[in-house]
């Protein structure tokens, strides 16, 4: 089933409020086996509305909209839709007795004008609505369902939860999707894509692929009529990944790095400590996010300067030669903080997070050093040319050079 989300109201296209609607109506539609092609916003303009509509009923099994079911001149939902199925609004007395009764109930005389929200045309029937006085139209006619709703997302999440999702999954069958993610870091977008080739054209389960701030996703859903079958259509897919990517898959579905090593950190039973220089603290501040990393986070340095660097323990002889931005200030930087804090494993991050060069090296250089009881190593990378990126990425690859150490360390003790 083809889907498309219509919003309506000029003030969305004026950005003077978000479009709340569409993305909830975005996360809904798949749990319902409904695949989503278009999302469409238009303003309040009987025309440009028409001609929405016009598109979205001819490509479209579908058609969900949100807004416009007001009372005002400018609420024109239900005249579109009535122009465009070529079918007359009506005054509906059951409607218009709920309509009249709600007032009543609040006090208030009903201008004459909220009539207009007691109408139906033929192939439409009402929805209630228990939060506001729009009831929405639930239109079918020529093998597909045209579904309005009001703007408001209470008005509309609490008609979509009670009255529209549980009737459209007794029209559509029974359909149960299962997703899996796989969470990838040291690739980029372009080599995934390239990696999965022909597999991008599986139709079920589908692969999606996603770039995000903690790195690349790569997602596969598959539709069956239960969850086992779902899951079965997923997992062959899945193996054939977790080959082709190995150790650059960190994670799964909900998973978040930090507490992927923090949980490496508390199995092993290892401390770590951190000296951040162009990262500001941010690394410490994402360790911290875990509950329970007091059990394994000594604690970090932020030192900015090289006046703090050298009074936490990296050699001045060492910042005079080298410069704070190398490989080697990074392995002291690591060093340091683990002898000084007495952790098992030390990180050291040191770059240009710009908006300037510095020490002639690249806005966006990083280096990264890691110290453990037997080896200290540094990594080096370039990041994309914005400072909170660079920032953000070059934690990400000091958590990710931390998961590989730990997992070296793991498949060590196991041998």
């Amino acid at each position: 089933m083809k889907a498309e989300i219509i919003s309506i109201g000029t003030e969305i296209l004026l950005g003077e409020i978000t479009d709340t609607n569409a993305a909830f109506l975005a996360g809904e539609l798949p749990q319902l086996g409904i695949d989503l092609y278009w999302v469409t916003q238009v303003g309040d303009n009987r025309g440009r509305m028409l001609e929405v509509l016009h598109r979205a009923w001819n490509r479209s099994d579908l058609i969900i909209l949100s807004g416009g079911l007001g009372p005002t001149e400018d609420d024109i939902t239900r005249e579109s839709i009535a122009e465009m199925l070529g079918e007359e609004t009506r005054l509906d007395p059951d409607l218009e007795k709920w309509l009249r009764g709600l007032f009543d109930r609040i006090g208030y005389e009903m201008p004459e004008r909220n009539l207009k929200q007691a109408t139906l045309v033929p192939s439409a029937k009402a929805i209630p609505n228990p939060k506001g006085s729009a009831p929405g139209w639930w239109v079918t006619r020529d093998e597909r369902i045209l579904i309005a709703m009001p703007g408001p997302p209470a008005e509309m999440k609490r008609m979509w939860k009670r009255e529209i999702k549980d009737e459209l999954r007794l029209v559509i069958g029974n359909v149960v999707i299962c997703s899996r993610t796989l969470k990838i870091f040291g690739l980029g977008e372009a080599q995934v894509d390239e990696m999965l080739g022909a597999l991008l054209s599986s139709e079920n389960p589908t692969i999606g692929v996603y770039a995000k701030q903690t790195g690349i996703e790569v997602r596969l859903t598959a539709k069956a009529d239960n969850e086992e079958d779902a899951k079965c259509m997923i997992t062959p897919m899945e193996g054939q990944l977790r080959s082709m990517f190995s150790d650059k898959i960190w994670g799964f579905d909900d998973d978040v790095i930090e507490q992927v090593v923090g949980d490496l950190l508390l199995d092993q039973g290892l401390t770590l400590a951190t000296m951040e220089s162009c990262t500001g603290g941010l690394l410490a501040n994402l360790i911290t996010d875990v509950p329970g990393s007091s059990v394994y986070f000594k604690g970090g340095f932020v030192t900015y300067s090289n006046e703090m660097k050298a009074e936490y323990g990296v050699d001045s002889g060492l910042l005079a030669k080298h410069g704070a931005v190398s490989s080697q200030v990074s392995e002291a930087m690591a060093e340091a903080v683990r002898n000084r804090l007495g952790a098992d494993i030390g990180i050291g991050i040191t770059g240009v997070a710009g908006p300037e060069k510095r020490e002639d090296k690249p806005i966006g250089t990083i280096y990264i050093g890691i110290s453990d009881r037997k080896e200290t190593r540094s990594i080096h990378a370039i990041f994309p040319q914005h400072r909170p990126r660079i920032k953000r990425y070059a934690v990400m690859s000091a958590l990710n050079e931390l998961r590989h150490l730990l997992l070296q360390s793991q498949a060590d003790s196991n041998r």
